[in-house]
């Protein structure tokens, strides 16, 4: 029911807001601000958000199909299944989900976001086949819809991109902060969980963690080391520039490779599996419209109300009267908006480009903001409504604190990067 509340929350509030700014502050374009939102927020979600999804959607879908009859998929969970089976104990060894949550985590990590999308879908829907409430979500789900959320990245082009199209004289200056910022929720997220859900944090799960999170550390050592291309006049592939926008599409195209030729050395009709599974993608973007829908234009009607901006300056108040250091300040509205929109959070970092510049503490801290968490709220709406989840527990507060935890993180990351 949270979800439920939450929702209902956005349209009380923004209407309460609404009216005071009517009556006291004479304010007679606010509902009309609302109401085009209302529109806006409708038209966006479908045409913006889901057509554009549908194509990346059939193709991925169709390609998970061939992995699965191929057997790429059953090996990947057999690979990880050590340390998979420890966090989601619900889930059978060597279930596809365990391979399909992998190749979603994947994708996060190398910027892939559209590529992402398709394979947590198609996670959700396998650990829906496990799921005996089909209306509630399950501790399985709500783990990996929590490591979702954490936004864990080892290659942010997109923020790299922004960076340096307010240009930046060095756009990568973010990379390894960043990095650690995402891990750091990411860990955060797998404890608040997995202390809530009870699970066993054996010497091999410990193990993993630590190799997992030891193997990202030397990773952004690695990328620390490198130069920008901005130093080099001849382009050449090691930079940070370069090697990060490689790594990661070619990562994934040999990927999507390796899974059509290994599904016809396995003797796959390769292209009629596609076709099977490319018809589900259309299937899902059915299903999660409404929710996609329902939870932007709530989220839209809190934004234009006014209600979120007064939360914003309400927080930033806080920390000034208490005497908290205000460098990090005006960055902290970027912070506050991202588990709420990720286009919203997006146009604030660009406006603290404008004002304060890319490569200032702020902007560097904004940026860090932008990459170290995702969308909560809109994941919430995506990957549970995609499999009918009407009730989603405690989803909602441990993506929020876990998001949180990675704010603070990325305060103290930028203070030691930055400062």
């Amino acid at each position: 029911m949270a979800l439920n509340y939450v929702w209902i929350l956005f349209f009380v509030i923004g209407l309460v807001i609404a009216l005071i700014k009517l009556i006291i502050f004479q304010d007679y374009e606010i509902f009309k601000k609302m109401v085009e939102g209302i529109f806006d927020a409708s038209k966006s979600s479908v045409m913006d958000i889901a057509l554009p999804l549908t194509g990346v959607m059939v193709f991925f879908m169709g390609l998970m199909n061939i992995g699965e009859k191929a057997g790429a998929i059953n090996f990947l969970a057999r690979l990880l299944n050590p340390f998979m089976k420890r966090l989601f104990p619900g889930v059978p060894d060597k279930h596809p989900a365990m391979g399909q949550m992998v190749m979603n985590f994947s994708a996060n990590m190398l910027g892939l976001d559209n590529a992402a999308t398709p394979f947590g879908l198609k996670a959700m829907e396998s650990l829906q086949t496990l799921n005996p409430q089909k209306e509630t979500a399950s501790n399985a789900q709500i783990m990996f819809l929590v490591l979702h959320t954490s936004g864990l990245t080892l290659i942010p082009l997109s923020i790299i991109a922004y960076r340096a199209g307010a240009g930046s004289v060095n756009p990568t200056s973010v990379f390894v902060p960043l990095m650690l910022a995402t891990s750091v929720a990411t860990v955060a997220s797998i404890l608040i969980t997995g202390i809530y859900q009870r699970l066993k944090f054996d010497r091999i799960l410990i193990a993993w963690l630590g190799t997992i999170v030891t193997a990202i550390f030397l990773f952004a050592w690695f990328i620390q080391q490198l130069p920008s291309q901005k130093d080099i006049p001849v382009p050449t592939l090691l930079t940070k520039e370069t090697f990060s926008n490689v790594l990661g599409n070619i990562i994934l195209f040999l990927i999507i490779c390796t899974f059509i030729i290994g599904g016809h050395i396995k003797k796959v009709n390769v292209f009629d599996a596609f076709i099977e599974g490319a018809k589900q993608g259309w299937e899902v973007i059915l299903k999660v419209i409404p929710y996609l829908v329902g939870m932007l234009v709530g989220i839209r009607v809190f934004r234009e109300s006014g209600a979120l901006e007064a939360i914003i300056s309400g927080i930033t108040w806080c920390f000034t009267a208490v005497g908290a250091s205000g460098e990090f300040v005006p960055a902290l509205p970027v912070a506050i908006m991202r588990p709420f929109s990720g286009g919203g959070a997006r146009g604030l970092m660009l406006d603290i480009f404008k004002t304060h510049g890319p490569d200032s503490f702020i902007g560097q801290l904004a940026s860090t903001f932008q990459g170290s968490a995702d969308t909560t709220f809109y994941i919430i709406a995506l990957y549970f409504g995609s499999v009918g989840i009407k009730k989603v527990r405690y989803a909602i507060w441990a993506g929020m604190l876990a998001d949180l935890i990675g704010v603070i993180a990325a305060i103290g990351i930028a203070y030691i990067f930055f400062k």
